[in-house]
């Protein structure tokens, strides 16, 4: 059974997909008239924006259609405020959701195209870094799939975060250039553009009751511009948008100052404006940077609550019925802001009283967190609040009164708590808390994973649980299967269809229908010639970027996650030494052949996280010229980590490493994909981790290490690194080396600073896990000698995830939290 021959019986979402035929007159009639070119002299980037271009024409009226139906029928739709979207690229998973392959492949190969060839020619969207940006590209695809009338709201950077280039082992840091040439997908509307201010006074104005009117008057004000694109749900059941802002100046150029001589004067105010939107993330260790940061996050989310008002009272009228109509879901705290803006728009410009504007703020409201870490929460020093947002301070000054009022009323004299669940915080220089904020400014919040959610009651919001009991829930995230493993591996997909059927496709759950093939030796062989013809497409990728050979009946242990400490591609790369070091030791015994593949990026400002990338690189040429390792051992870093290259490195994993320090991983949605598509995880009970073990069953998943209330106890019992050093010899052995240069001849002292850091700090627990990790390593060698052992684990992981699908995560949110009906 193929992917084309799958719509249940009845099913018509869209009309009939056109045929090959028609299909290549499209794309012929783009190429001509869209962009102006004759066959024989298109260029594969051109064939590409043609076929794009032609998929995208069969998605317009469907879009435009579900866009007018929501008003029409009055239903409550989703505002998904987000700083990052990484949604890769979009023809593949637009064809695929439309049900168009078969037709888009034959009118390409009678073009004397290659398909694939066509498809690799798209530059991946830069509009995100990591799991947060993915999370908010797997929710939009599924809110689509789910038939929700939806908005993505974001930024549409020129550059994103950055290309990621290796000199010499260290990163250096380019320009994205994703939008160099037009993007298909979008569609630009100057038509909305809204005034975003910043800075200035605020003005007091008596009304005729004698009570004050609150007027900003910003020093300066950028427009943001609505650039569009349609995201697809599964057989283009319903189509949502994704509407990224374009920070552009009022004036693009002073023409006075032009005149005089002054050019780079007459554009100034055009740069400063478009700052904004040029990268994702800028480094806010200058003051500049810092304000940069923050103009981002207003500028974003003020244009999204303009927006949505505006279309709410084009329709509706009034803003009273706003939470009955708009469910608006804060992706972290870097929208937070959103709470005072909200509040800032009901008083200021829709002249509300105080309490109907908290009212429909709350109600409308609601924040997912995404970590525990403090840096993550974000708060900003006051000083800059007052300076940039001067009317917004004076809402969160009022906020926190009342709040602070509430709280000593019920709890006299516990100043402890006032100072913990005040949105100021004053001991370290007074900082604004934006976690507190959307905390306070939101119906519910939720963590993204079981053991996340308890301990954002354990900690972080402490007494903020304590003081709303219900108000934290939880919403463990997923994936979308449309994209992890119906597009990035169809050979496992035409498997699953042969076995098990179609169902798979529409019901996640379906896939449990595996189970009984568990067993079964032909299948097992099946499942696992798919794994080898992925992991020869691996090899061929890994030769061409870096030049390694690589042998595909090797176990391929993949560690794919932005660099971090707490993610702890460190331990990883101590235990590669070790393993190395054993090798050497006793080369005659019978390893097993390992590949380790790292890829990821590091913030720019990171600098132990670069460290970390250097020693990545410093091990794998040590190891690799090694001519007694013999294949028995190779270590890869894949520089410029992105959504396509993770398409490639999932499918063919053996082993995926998920190895955060318990308790600091909020979910992980790598985890998923990857036991999805067979591969089976070593790791820690962090995140969703525990939710794995609990549908996998302990004896399909590596678990090692110290959970999260042991990481606790060590922490609070004043815990250094050198403690375990010194009671592990292999440990000590590979300090020994990375402290006395032997893996840095060019530079002895290197890595001097992390050694002295491992010992005598350690706060994410490398040196305390390593033993654990190391044996946990060697029994995973032990698995993989028995192949019929390790299939059967690989099948059931595929057969057991189907819970971890972002449907499920979405229903959840729109039962429990947003109140909207799905209409599947």
């Amino acid at each position: 059974m193929s992917l084309s021959e799958t719509l249940p019986p009845g099913t018509t979402p869209m009309e009939t997909p056109p045929s090959g035929d028609a299909m290549r007159d499209a794309i012929l009639r783009n190429l001509m008239f869209d962009l102006g070119k004759s066959r024989a002299g298109a260029l594969p980037r051109d064939w590409f924006m043609a076929t794009a271009l032609a998929v995208r024409d069969r998605l317009v009226q469907p879009w435009l259609s579900d866009l007018r139906s929501a008003y029409d029928t009055g239903e409550k739709q989703v505002y998904y405020l987000s700083l990052e979207f990484l949604i890769g690229r979009l023809l593949r998973e637009n064809i695929s959701n439309l049900r168009m392959m078969p037709e888009v492949k034959a009118a390409l190969a009678s073009l004397d195209l290659d398909p694939e060839a066509v498809f690799a020619c798209e530059p991946d969207a830069a509009l995100g870094n990591g799991g947060l940006g993915r999370l908010a590209a797997c929710f939009m695809e599924s809110l689509a799939s789910l038939n929700i009338p939806a908005f993505g709201y974001g930024i549409r950077y020129d550059h994103g975060l950055f290309k990621q280039g290796i000199r010499e082992g260290w990163q250096e840091e380019f320009p994205e250039d994703w939008l160099n040439f037009q993007n298909p997908w979008e569609f630009a509307r100057p038509e909305i553009a809204h005034p975003i201010g910043f800075g200035g006074s605020v003005e007091e104005i008596e009304r005729p009751d004698g009570s004050l009117r609150h007027v900003w008057r910003p020093a300066e004000t950028v427009l943001a511009v609505a650039y569009d694109t349609p995201v697809v749900g599964w057989r283009g059941i319903h189509v949502n948008t994704l509407r990224l802002w374009s920070a552009r100046a009022l004036d693009m150029l002073s023409l006075d100052a032009f005149n005089r001589g002054d050019h780079l004067g007459a554009i100034s105010e055009r740069a400063r404006a478009e700052a904004i939107s040029r990268v994702l993330y800028p480094a806010d260790e200058s003051p500049s940077g810092l304000e940069l940061r923050l103009r981002q996050e207003f500028f974003f989310s003020s244009a999204a609550l303009q927006d949505l008002l505006r279309r709410h009272l084009r329709v509706y009228g009034e803003v009273h019925t706003l939470p009955e109509r708009v469910a608006i879901q804060l992706n972290d705290t870097h929208p937070a802001i959103a709470v005072a803006e909200l509040m800032r728009l009901l008083l200021d410009d829709h002249d509300l009283d105080w309490h109907q504007a908290w009212r429909i703020t709350r109600g409308c409201i609601s924040y997912t967190n995404h970590t525990l870490l403090p840096e993550a929460l974000e708060s900003w020093p006051v000083a800059l609040m007052e300076q940039v947002l001067p009317r917004h301070m004076q809402i969160i000054y009022m906020l926190n009164a009342l709040h602070l009022a509430e709280v000593g009323a019920a709890n006299p004299g516990d100043n402890r708590l006032l100072a913990s669940v005040s949105l100021i915080e004053e001991a370290n220089g007074r900082r604004v808390r934006m976690g507190h904020l959307a905390f306070l400014g939101s119906h519910k919040v939720n963590g993204v994973s079981a053991l996340h959610s308890e301990l954002l009651k354990q900690t972080v919001f402490s007494d903020f649980h304590a003081l709303c009991p219900g108000r934290i829930t939880n919403k463990t995230n997923g994936v979308t299967f449309r994209r992890w493993l119906m597009q990035c591996n169809p050979g496992l997909t035409e498997l699953l269809l042969e076995a098990i059927g179609p169902e798979f496709m529409d019901d996640p759950a379906a896939l449990v229908g595996l189970e009984k093939l568990a067993d079964d030796a032909g299948f097992q062989d099946r499942f696992a010639a798919v794994k080898r013809a992925n992991k020869e497409a691996l090899a061929r990728l890994v030769r061409e970027r870096v030049g390694i050979r690589l042998d595909p009946a090797a176990m391929f242990d993949i560690h794919i996650k932005r660099i971090h400490e707490y993610k702890r591609q460190l331990l990883n790369i101590l235990e590669t030494i070790a393993l190395y070091d054993a090798i050497r030791a006793e080369p005659h015994r019978d390893w097993q052949p390992r590949v380790k593949i790292f890829a990821g990026k590091a913030a720019a400002s990171y600098h132990r996280a670069k460290l970390i990338i250097k020693l990545a690189h410093d091990v794998a040429r040590m190891v690799n010229r090694d001519p007694m390792m013999r294949d028995r051992l190779k270590v890869v870093f894949l520089p410029n980590y992105n959504v396509s290259l993770a398409e490639v490195l999932i499918p063919a994993a053996d082993l995926s490493e998920q190895i955060s320090t318990a308790g600091m991983e909020a979910s992980g949605t790598g985890n998923m994909k990857f036991g999805l598509n067979g591969a089976l995880t070593i790791g820690t009970l962090d995140g969703a981790n525990v939710e794995m073990l609990e549908h996998l069953g302990p004896e399909n998943i590596f678990i090692f290490g110290l959970t999260t209330p042991e990481v606790a106890q060590r922490r609070a019992e004043g815990w250094r690194g050198r403690m375990a050093i010194e009671a592990s010899f292999r440990l000590s052995q590979v300090m020994d080396q990375l402290a006395t240069g032997v893996l840095s001849p060019d530079d002895r002292g290197r890595y001097g600073g992390l050694v002295q850091d491992l010992r005598e700090v350690d706060h994410f627990m490398v040196t305390a896990d390593f033993d654990s990790y190391y044996a946990k390593q060697r029994e995973v060698d032990g698995v993989w000698t028995d192949q019929a052992a390790w299939r059967r684990k690989a099948v059931l992981n595929t057969a057991r995830l189907g819970w971890f699908s972002s449907d499920r995560t979405i229903r959840e949110y729109a039962e429990e939290i947003w109140g909207v009906p799905i209409r599947q």
